[in-house]
């Protein structure tokens, strides 16, 4: 181990075996990313979208540099510094700047179908980028996941593309570049600090948009919209993307991403219980497809 990755923040997580712990970890970043829309939803109750998503990038910057002045974490390296601008550019600015202008027009279930899409284009970017090659099995379930998650989030919006399909498109591609960059980066440093940094490089960018959209969007402050700002900044961005990136480390990207076909079914039960909107009577069927998806991917090489 050298000296850049020994400090390492503690994990509760104690398995053993590489493959469990990393699906473990992997799956509790599912579990806080399918969380990402709702609290998006209530924090665009008090913020406007350009100043709840700076906000939130500096609140997520607060708790990481915390984080890495603490355990005196030295610079990345050089070589380094451009994995985590895509880091940056993808997770921080990018798909948390789309998706947000696309929950002005869109519902969080509509929206869910970025998510549905996004472990196929992660796998995809992430076979160009590291020169890995699933198998054909392996594809053939990640591409019918990505059905039903497509047809299920499709017939919760009646069968209709939203204005906001745009943002919705272009953040799955901004967000599959970050993961493919940040998994890489996460096999060299601990996953903590390879979102640490990209929220710190994001950092002065983050505190201008703060300033900016402040000064000309409204703000009513609601109980909703500050869980919703904090949880998007500490559970989402942060701690979702720590263990995320842990997780992808241990069991790799195109494994690591399909276990990503749960998050819309998440998303869309915390849009009921969260958001009061309406689930299809179809939710258990596509939830059992999806988990058998999930399994031949986990089993296939």
């Amino acid at each position: 181990m050298t000296a850049q990755n020994s400090a390492t923040l503690p994990t509760t997580i104690a398995v053993k075996n590489p493959v469990r712990r990393g699906t473990a970890l992997a799956l509790l970043g599912v579990v806080a990313f399918s969380l990402t829309f709702p609290a998006t939803a209530w924090g665009l109750e008090s913020f406007g979208p350009w100043s709840l998503v700076a906000l939130r990038s500096v609140l997520a910057a607060a708790i990481a540099g915390a984080f890495l002045l603490a355990c005196r974490v030295p610079l990345p390296a050089r070589e380094h510094w451009v994995g985590l601008a895509v880091v940056a550019a993808g997770v921080v600015v990018g798909f948390p700047m789309l998706t947000t202008l696309a929950l002005t027009t869109s519902t969080t279930s509509h929206a869910a179908v970025v998510v549905g899409l996004l472990p196929l284009t992660t796998a995809a970017l992430s076979a160009l980028r590291t020169g890995a090659r699933p198998s054909r099995a392996f594809w053939a379930a990640a591409l019918a996941g990505a059905a039903v998650v497509i047809t299920f989030t499709l017939a919760q919006s009646g069968g209709a593309l939203s204005a906001g399909d745009a943002y919705l498109f272009g953040a799955l591609l901004v967000c599959a570049a970050g993961y493919t960059e940040g998994g890489r980066l996460a096999r060299m440093l601990p996953g903590w600090q390879v979102i640490g940094w990209a929220l710190v490089l994001c950092l002065p960018l983050s505190l201008a948009g703060s300033v900016a959209g402040l000064a000309y969007e409204p703000v009513h402050l609601t109980g909703h919209g500050l869980a919703g700002l904090i949880w998007a900044a500490a559970g989402s961005t942060f701690l979702g993307l720590y263990v995320w990136y842990r997780g992808m480390a241990e069991i790799g990207a195109p494994r690591a991403s399909q276990l990503q076909l749960a998050q819309p079914l998440l998303t869309l039960v915390w849009s009921v219980a969260l958001l009061g909107e309406h689930l299809s009577p179809a939710a258990p069927a596509a939830a059992c497809g999806v988990l058998v998806c999930i399994a031949v991917t986990q089993r296939v090489k």
